[in-house]
């Protein structure tokens, strides 16, 4: 048999019950998507739930440690606020994933 082949007779037409049945199982899915709400072929909401997981983890202390850093140097008081507002952003970032975490992936 030839790459090109599909197995059929080409004389042969597609039979009448075929098609109608291709028909009827498209508009069955149309019908399931438009009721169930999947109506956009979007990212899950899992993924979503992960890039803000991962931008609270980096965000957050980074956040802290940038205006740590600008305000230990407006106050002269060297590392002190800088590592208060690090630890302080990384609770923060541990709290919000929680609350992500309490949401459905669905």
């Amino acid at each position: 048999m030839a790459e090109n082949e599909t197995g059929r007779d080409p004389s042969v037409a597609e039979d009448s019950r075929l098609q109608s049945l291709e028909e009827r199982l498209q508009a069955a899915q149309r019908a399931e998507a438009i009721r169930s709400g999947r109506r956009n072929k979007g990212p899950a909401k899992g993924y979503s739930q992960g890039h803000r997981i991962l931008a609270e983890m980096i965000g957050a202390p980074l956040g802290g440690g940038i205006i740590g850093w600008w305000l230990d140097r407006w106050l002269d008081t060297s590392p002190w606020l800088l590592l208060v507002l690090v630890f302080l952003g990384f609770a923060v970032a541990v709290r919000n994933i929680y609350k992500i975490s309490q949401e459905s992936p669905r």
